[in-house]
């Protein structure tokens, strides 16, 4: 899929709407500095520190598309409590020709409102026959599993291809090996027409073939390889000196 074929091609900041780049969230050196954010693969990571702005913008940009700012499905309209910023109202987002059959926002930080959220619809339609809500999420109430078992069974379950996938921190409850297995779920669904945009500190993920990495920092947003992200290199240096590493952060 070329950038004309991506269902989001790109994200815009309405500079002239803003008011004051003095307060949150245009203050972000990340916002203060965007004017437009350009999609050109299937996957396209967020990288940088925590305070960056990552899932200040992912929310922004998912917010922007028509998906709750807690996260879920397009039709999920809940409202735990109103902690997103008003990003998303200043942001024009341009869509692709194609149009996705299927989406999700996955919040690491929400996903138990997503999970009461899905109960509560399931609970309020009995005893009507109709199919419920945790059917499409494997048959079990997500509150009944893990955390870890609850996001990879959204990845397994609910996310169905041909969609646009805004992920935030999705490996924050999954291990190692369940990170390598949402690799193989991720590129069955881009082989099935879907993309990608996730906000991440893992570099298991980063690793996926092809993907674009984007490093927010305090210049903005700049394109970097998977090797010159500190997620990378840190973990590899850590890793491979770990007696010298932990000598040196604990003073033994």
């Amino acid at each position: 899929m070329n950038n004309a074929m991506l269902y989001l091609r790109h994200a815009e900041l309405l500079r002239g709407q803003v008011s004051s780049f003095d307060v949150y969230p245009y203050a972000l050196p990340v916002v203060r500095s965007l004017e437009r954010l350009v999609f050109e693969k299937q996957v396209t990571f967020l990288v940088g520190e925590n305070g960056s702005g990552k899932s200040t913008l992912l929310e922004g940009i998912a917010a922007a598309w028509g998906f709750n700012p807690e996260g879920g499905t397009l039709n999920f309209s809940f409202n735990t409590r109103a902690s997103h910023s008003g990003l998303y109202e200043h942001l024009r987002i341009a869509r692709g020709v194609r149009r996705p059959q299927d989406g999700f926002f996955l919040r690491a930080e929400s996903y138990y409102n997503v999970a009461s959220y899905i109960d509560q619809l399931d609970e309020e339609q009995q005893p009507l026959p109709l199919p419920l809500i945790k059917d499409s999420y494997g048959g079990k109430s997500l509150h009944e599993q893990s955390h870890g078992e609850s996001f990879f069974a959204t990845f397994i379950h609910r996310f169905g291809g041909r969609g646009l996938y805004i992920l935030d921190e999705p490996e924050a409850a999954l291990s190692p090996l369940r990170q390598m297995s949402l690799l193989t779920r991720m590129h069955e669904l881009v082989q099935q027409h879907s993309q990608f945009i996730i906000a991440t500190h893992s570099p298991i993920l980063m690793s996926y073939p092809g993907a674009d990495i984007r490093l927010l920092d305090g210049e903005g947003i700049r394109p970097v390889t998977l090797e010159e992200t500190d997620h990378y290199t840190i973990t590899r240096a850590f890793m491979n000196n770990r007696e010298r590493m932990l000598q040196e952060l604990l003073g033994d």
